[in-house]
């Protein structure tokens, strides 16, 4: 991805945290590297984070967005896109999962 288009991406999730969530801009800019961060990571290898939950707990996960890490996707999705989750394959319960972007707490 280019520079200019990375920077864009940041500041339009982070724009999206301060809507949305009530956070301040800076909190929000950390939020949306960090996001942006495990996402390139996540296409290369897995990678262990931790974020909260709904309920609040924090939840450590093991995640890959590589396609040689993860089994072939069979079938269309017609699902409506969200953009506040990213989507991820978790490698210790070998299913999909998402969590709010928002939520993002650390990348180990």
């Amino acid at each position: 991805m280019r520079t200019r288009e990375f920077l864009h991406e940041v500041m339009s999730l982070a724009w999206q945290f301060v809507k949305r969530n009530g956070y301040i801009m800076s909190e929000a800019m950390k939020v949306a590297w960090a996001n942006l961060k495990l996402k390139g990571e996540m296409k290369k290898k897995i990678v262990k984070f931790y974020f909260k939950k709904v309920d609040g707990s924090v939840r450590e996960a093991y995640g890959t967005l590589n396609e040689k890490l993860m089994p072939a996707i069979t079938g269309t999705d017609n699902r409506k896109k969200n953009d506040t989750v990213q989507t991820y394959y978790d490698t210790e319960r070998q299913e999909f999962r998402c969590f709010k972007k928002a939520n993002l707490m650390s990348i180990a």
